[in-house]
């Protein structure tokens, strides 16, 4: 009997789900969109301020910071972890993709407020980003071994970085400039939060909308009901 079961051969592993392909893919675009904020609020504050390793290194040193702020913070999310991804990706999309717009109007018309808005906005999307990385890892952890899930998630994370590092000054800035490149990766993270939205609809349906919903609603309830007319 020992011998037969020596011989067995060993389970399959089973293959990846659907949305779990789909996460570990929305890690790589993160990534991908998280490196362009960083390098963008970088290659501004050089353009603009000069001395570009003084302002390389504050701002990178700023970001990190910032995404061990998020990551810290992630914590405290307890329940509705695909719900707080969503509005996460959407914050980030919003505030990462029109950072370079926002430096460069602030740079035109109030170039005093230039340095604290670049600062203020790199902490604002470090945090973001910081969060948005463990909220993943802990929804595909339903799902997935803790040493599987920690290799995946973070070779989709470098191979983002790396592609980024390497189309940034070669092709975006060339080709698109600051600006559009900022604009196209918002849009990118915007696509994320409609995926997401989308992978995880069945799991929305069921969330309790949030009090201030609730309570906007009951008050115009009143006015939309058949009696008031």
């Amino acid at each position: 009997m020992a011998v037969l079961d020596e011989a067995r051969p060993a389970p399959a592993a089973p293959s990846p789900r659907p949305v779990e392909v789909a996460l570990l893919a929305s890690v790589f675009v993160v990534a991908a969109c998280g490196l362009v904020y960083e390098l963008a609020a970088g290659a501004l504050a050089s353009y603009v301020l000069g001395d570009s390793v003084l302002q390389f290194s504050t701002v990178i040193g700023t970001y990190l910071f910032a995404m061990g702020v998020g990551s810290w913070l992630s914590r405290f999310f307890e329940r509705q972890l695909p719900a707080h991804f969503l509005r996460i990706e959407l914050l980030v999309a919003l505030v990462g993709g029109a950072m370079p717009a926002l430096l460069f109007i602030a740079n035109a018309w109030l170039p005093g407020a230039f340095r604290g808005l670049l600062y203020g906005l790199v902490l604002v999307v470090g945090v973001l980003v910081g969060l948005e990385i463990p909220l993943v890892m802990r929804i595909l952890k339903r799902n997935i071994a803790l040493r599987d899930l920690v290799s995946q998630v973070l070779t989709f994370d470098y191979l983002g970085a790396l592609a980024v590092s390497v189309a940034f000054p070669l092709v975006l800035v060339p080709q698109l400039g600051l600006v559009r490149t900022g604009l196209l990766f918002g849009l990118m993270n915007a696509s994320v939060a409609l995926w997401a939205l989308w992978l995880f609809r069945h799991e929305l349906r069921r969330l309790r909308p949030p009090p201030v919903a609730s309570l906007a609603r009951s008050a115009c309830w009143p006015a939309l009901s058949p009696a008031a007319t």
